[in-house]
């Protein structure tokens, strides 16, 4: 009896010693097989819009330099949360990541019961770049530059409105911040999409936008609208003639749609590094940074430890315009 007693401590203690090595594998011995079977780049919107567009870029770029399959998969809902909650909960194993916008910032403020927390929830992996928002008019109006659309708020408070695809996107938050930066009254009017806005727009039955330059350029191109300023600090190639909010008299406005790989927490640091490194060389590829480039996306690259600070800065900024202005998307 006593023999036997002594041969299952034995055991025991072996098995204890197998675990204990297993639990002192470095992660970067694990990260040396990763990655052994197909990653997955989790959009939080439907196939065909942007995000999935630059999923794909991006995505496929990776895939080739890693000689390893990346499937994205889009998981639309719920203002992009539907997607963010799946990967914030997936294994932190390096094969499931998000591809994430502005979302990732605004719904922490926006939304009062998210399933996640996008800076306890995430590991920041890579920002791909953003795309500035053009502020524009009807051809048949009578403002003809910022200024103009300022004095005349000033001069009527109410009387100007301005149309989104809905409460809390970037075209009703970036119009909100033009709000608080130049000290205007102006009406929101919120559409079920940005397509009937834009009809609306085109009509004159709303006095401006403020839209992602994709959604604009034809339009622009065409004569039907007019550009008055480009939020971001540098004008962009797809319209040079137009001016940046600084050049046209509002110092410091800025406000664009962007993209950044995010894996969940806790994924080890040496596999986070090995994708923001395959993510930061796919960014160099040409046909990647033309591809983006259609898209009206300044490529601006960065790796975790910016990227990081770029979340927090987002956060922090536009908690600050929704709140000021009271803004609820649920």
């Amino acid at each position: 009896m006593m023999r036997e007693v002594t041969r299952s401590q034995r055991r025991l203690k072996r098995w204890l010693q197998v675990l204990l090595c297993a639990a002192l594998i470095p992660a970067a011995a694990l990260a040396d097989t990763y990655p052994s079977k197909p990653i997955r780049i989790v959009v939080p919107f439907a196939a065909g819009g942007a995000v999935d567009v630059v999923a794909r870029a991006v995505g496929q770029r990776m895939s080739e330099q890693m000689h390893s399959p990346i499937i994205v998969e889009d998981k639309p809902g719920a203002s992009a949360n539907l997607g963010a909650e799946y990967v914030a909960k997936a294994s932190p194993d390096g094969y499931t990541v998000l591809l994430g916008a502005n979302g990732l910032a605004t719904n922490m403020t926006l939304f009062h019961n998210l399933g996640f927390n996008t800076e306890k929830d995430f590991a920041p992996i890579a920002r791909v770049g953003y795309a500035p928002l053009v502020l524009v008019v009807p051809a048949s109006s009578p403002i003809k530059t910022l200024k103009d659309l300022i004095a005349a708020a000033k001069a009527q408070p109410g009387a100007l409105s301005y149309g989104s695809a809905g409460n809390g996107g970037a075209a009703h938050l970036a119009s909100e911040l033009l709000k608080l930066k130049a000290g205007i009254d102006v009406l929101h009017v919120p559409y079920k999409g940005g397509a009937p806005a834009m009809t609306d727009l085109l009509g004159g039955r709303i006095s401006f936008m403020i839209n992602n330059p994709v959604e604009v350029l034809a339009q622009v191109k065409s004569g039907h609208l007019r550009a008055l300023a480009v939020a971001s600090t540098k004008r962009i190639a797809m319209l040079p003639d137009v001016p940046t909010f600084s050049e046209a008299g509002l110092p410091g406005y800025a406000a664009s749609v962007w993209w950044g790989l995010v894996a969940p927490a806790q994924t080890p640091k040496d596999i986070v590094a090995r994708l923001s490194s395959e993510a930061l060389k796919a960014l160099e590829d040409e046909g990647v940074r033309q591809k983006l480039s259609n898209l009206g996306a300044v490529v601006d690259p960065a790796g975790p430890e910016e990227f990081g600070r770029f979340l927090k800065e987002e956060i922090d900024k536009w908690a600050g315009v929704i709140k000021t202005a009271g803004i609820h998307a649920d």
